[in-house]
């Protein structure tokens, strides 16, 4: 229990790391590096939202063999909003924007989530009579779904035609996706049910997505029927949608009936693919079926299907979740022996469970040797090796990693940001801890009250007085 002391002492904190708050919201706008002698990067004056462009092109250009400027600068901004700025600068300085500019614009703002700025954009589109590729719609509609602004993708579908675009089905199966990833599968069926009356011929793509939302319900016997109905359609099931029923069935601990799916696939001329085989190893794998596993994998390429890095995968993930880390690493080997060559997804198996086991020197190990090999690291794996050093209380090495990641365009999770200030804060590294936290700010990632108040529970530990003036100068440097 924290004595009445350190409660003061949280409590004289935590207002000072609220005025910390305000400062950094509202005021703090220089660039702080541990390297004094790293420069400043230049903010661009935000644009003004209801600026009009004026008249662009009203047709599709050719394709260019040149790069686009504004195109080429687009992809080096960050801010949305400095993004709509220099849409804005290259007009006038007599730039004519056509479709390629729009798209990658309407691309940028979107997976900034800046869908004000998207609105303002689709409007500059119709006013000018740009016409536009179903494309760009297409991933307007996944980056609505994935805010869970669901309604607006919906909205997005039924707009498309106004932008004398037309719709195929692909556009329903991307929007049949969105909703069934938001659990909003209702939506989905009545779409999927009135595809004949927008002038569409549902695939096995569109019957996938539904059997998916089933199963992700639980709902086997509506998958079943969706199923059947894809044959009197005659629509011909894919090997997704065995992979599918033969993923539920395992995940649920059906191997036996899963293993009969398979059987029944192959005697219909469908071909496994090895994406079917590691589900079936998954599920082998999860009743403690390790050896079944490893003997279905040498099966496979006897019925003529090559193992891939996912079967490999299945094995060394089972592995390293029963601890056996030096057999997963003999999986890794086989592999090069076998002249695989690993991937990322597979390096990270192998460090993930290195770093659970407290193993970050090795898992660093292997994360340079990776990198030097060629296979370049990707979000996850730089996550996993910073929450590895401070999950063993090496600040200084998640620094290093942290560094790293984000010159490689990759950003931590919140609460890795708060286990790096935290623990830098109690080694007394306050540049390194502001550092952190600017960060942050520059990523326009804060923490909520509740995250504060662990920040300084961590910081200030029973009557430990030190840390109080720790935070005090943590907040004085910034």
């Amino acid at each position: 229990m924290i004595h009445s002391r350190s409660k003061t002492i949280i409590n004289q904190t935590q207002s000072l790391l609220y005025q910390c708050i305000n400062y950094i919201q509202f005021q703090h706008k220089h660039t702080f590096s541990p390297n004094k002698n790293r420069p400043i990067t230049r903010t661009t004056k935000k644009p003004r939202r209801n600026q009009h462009p004026p008249p662009h092109r009203d047709a599709i250009s050719k394709p260019r063999k040149d790069p686009i400027p504004f195109v080429t600068d687009l992809k080096e901004i960050r801010d949305p909003d400095d993004a709509l700025s220099l849409f804005h600068e290259y007009h006038q300085m007599g730039s004519k924007h056509d479709y390629p500019s729009y798209a990658s614009l309407l691309y940028k703002l979107a997976r900034a989530r800046d869908f004000d700025a998207v609105e303002t954009v689709l409007g500059y589109i119709l006013d000018y009579n740009v016409r536009c590729k179903e494309i760009i719609f297409m991933a307007l509609m996944q980056h609505y779904g994935k805010a869970g602004s669901v309604d607006k993708a919906i909205e997005v579908f039924h707009r498309m035609t106004s932008f004398d675009c037309v719709r195929t089905l692909q556009s329903l199966n991307t929007l049949l996706n969105v909703l069934v990833e938001n659990d909003r599968l209702d939506d989905a069926k009545k779409m999927f049910d009135g595809s004949n009356k927008m002038g569409f011929r549902l695939n096995s793509i569109s019957f996938n997505i539904l059997i998916k939302g089933w199963l992700e319900r639980r709902e086997w016997d509506e998958a079943c029927r969706l199923f059947d109905e894809m044959l009197e359609r005659r629509v011909q099931p894919s090997v997704v949608t065995y992979n599918s029923l033969i993923g539920f069935l395992c995940r649920n601990g059906d191997v036996e009936k899963a293993k009969g799916l398979l059987e029944d696939m192959i005697r219909k001329g469908k071909h496994p693919n090895a994406v079917t085989y590691a589900l079936l190893m998954e599920g082998l794998c999860s009743q403690g079926e390790y050896d079944e596993a490893k003997k279905m994998m040498f099966d496979m390429a006897y019925r003529g299907c090559k193992p891939k890095l996912v079967n490999f995968g299945v094995l060394m993930s089972d592995l390293g979740k029963r601890g056996k880390i030096e057999e997963a690493k003999s999986i890794l080997s086989e592999m090069k022996k076998r002249r695989y060559k690993p991937d990322v997804v597979t390096y990270n198996i192998f460090i993930n469970y290195l770093c659970k086991e407290g193993r970050v020197a090795e898992a660093y190990k292997v994360f340079i040797e990776m990198q030097v090999g060629g296979c370049e690291a990707n979000a996850a794996t730089y996550r996993m090796m910073v929450d590895g050093f401070c999950r063993v209380e090496d600040f200084e090495g998640g620094l290093k990693v942290l560094s790293a990641m984000l010159t490689s365009q990759h950003c931590p999770r919140l609460e890795t940001f708060s286990c790096l200030i935290s623990g830098l804060l109690k080694r007394g590294k306050i540049d390194e801890a502001c550092f952190v936290l600017e960060e942050m700010e520059k990523r326009k990632m804060r923490f909520d009250l509740k995250a504060w108040e662990a920040l300084v529970r961590d910081v200030c530990v029973e009557d430990d007085v030190r840390a109080y003036g720790l935070v005090d100068e943590f907040i004085s440097s910034l």
